[in-house]
């Protein structure tokens, strides 16, 4: 923009308000109007790193946020459970992915990036629609944020493995074993400061936690370990988790939280705008029969992934559905991915983002009230049956 950047600021945050009033009177989650503004405004915008800065502090914030609901002892019990669901959300969404893409005549290195799109379904749109929607307490939201986790852990190597493809260099055994090695270091290193430190140090955050320079405490503890996973070339997000994780063993999450969630609310909105600006048109739709092709698939996948992964880990079936259908929206693993692309088929990625988080946006407000149908047409035949 050729403006002041603190006016370029506030006339971003005045059209982020606007999106998200519109959102709010017609009852649509603002998410949507939030990355739809940032198509609108990417034109106008020249410079967006400090946009992608702030935005990438929010999802921090987020994450942060969501790790202090899980002391360790939880976190352990939901990865158990969610094993069985995680592998078989990699085998349908990267590995069928990238077979339908060799099928339809692309070459090995744009499949996998194409299946690395389609992989993981957004945390950040997830969490943040589980919460808006208020369904953070229903019996699904556990499992889904376990899933969640599962894909942060596994999309960081599945992002270092296609940039060595696309920069033309080797993975070798050693590469990889650095990288579970440093993925390995940053949990361990959560956990034992978490179990040894913040567990004893609830009486000194009882203490000092009404006091304004806490914050600064709080907040910097959560860039930084974010921060730590980034110069590990892992996932900002993983890091930001596990720093609520050992601010939860302190036992004082709601105190937490409710100096976190100000600052989380204004920046947030920010990532989706700026993931708007990622979306360009200007080569129009490349395979569109591809596109279509696997906007479907990625539902279904992600519905089968859901249902029995759901119930695998406890769920009832109508609770696994309505879990399936909440978590077919892709966003900013698939933003990375695609990048590593060019020309078409960097484009053919972003319009696959675009309508894939459109589609699972709405598909996760109607989940409760499709999967009940679903569920009721299903005992009405087996009565008829029997």
């Amino acid at each position: 923009m050729g403006f002041p950047e603190l006016l370029a600021a506030g006339l971003l945050l005045l059209i982020l308000f606007v999106a998200g009033f519109v959102g709010l009177k017609l009852k649509v989650p603002n998410v949507v109007f939030y990355i739809l503004a940032g198509i609108v405004v990417a034109s106008y915008i020249t410079d967006t790193h400090l946009l992608h800065l702030a935005g990438e502090i929010g999802i921090v914030l987020l994450f942060f946020m969501l790790g202090m609901e899980f002391p360790i002892k939880q976190l352990l019990n939901v990865a158990k459970k969610v094993m069985s669901a995680g592998v078989l959300d990699v085998i349908l969404c990267f590995g069928v992915t990238v077979a339908i893409c060799l099928l339809m005549g692309l070459e090995v290195i744009p499949s996998l990036i194409i299946g690395g799109v389609a992989y993981a379904t957004s945390s950040s749109i997830t969490a943040k629609m589980l919460e808006s929607s208020k369904r953070m307490a229903n019996p699904e939201s556990e499992f889904m944020l376990g899933l969640l986790i599962f894909e942060d852990l596994v999309a960081p190597i599945l992002v270092a493995i296609l940039v060595g493809l696309t920069a033309g260099t080797a993975i070798t055994y050693s590469s990889m074993s650095l990288l579970f090695i440093k993925v390995f270091a940053l949990i361990a290193g959560a956990l034992i400061l978490g179990r040894f430190l913040f567990s004893k140090l609830g009486p000194v955050f009882d203490r000092y936690m009404n006091h304004e320079v806490f914050l600064l405490f709080v907040i910097g503890l959560a860039l930084a370990y974010g921060g730590l996973a980034l110069y590990l070339d892992l996932s900002e997000v993983l890091g930001a988790f596990l720093a609520g994780i050992m601010l939860a063993e302190a036992r004082r999450t709601h105190e937490l939280e409710e100096l976190v969630f100000r600052a989380r609310d204004l920046l947030l909105p920010l990532f989706f705008l700026y993931f708007g600006t990622t979306i360009t048109f200007s080569e129009g739709i490349p395979m569109v029969p591809l596109l279509i092709t696997l906007v479907v698939w990625s539902i279904i996948a992600k519905l089968i992934v859901g249902y029995f992964g759901g119930q695998w880990y406890g769920l009832s079936k109508k609770v696994a559905l309505r879990a399936g259908f909440s978590l077919t929206q892709r966003g900013e693993f698939s933003i990375i991915i695609a990048t590593l692309a060019t020309g078409m088929i960097q484009a053919f990625s972003s319009i696959f983002i675009l309508i894939s988080a459109m589609i699972g946006i709405l598909l996760f407000q109607f989940a409760p009230m499709i999967s009940k149908k679903l569920m009721k047409q299903k005992d009405k035949k087996k009565i008829v049956l029997d």
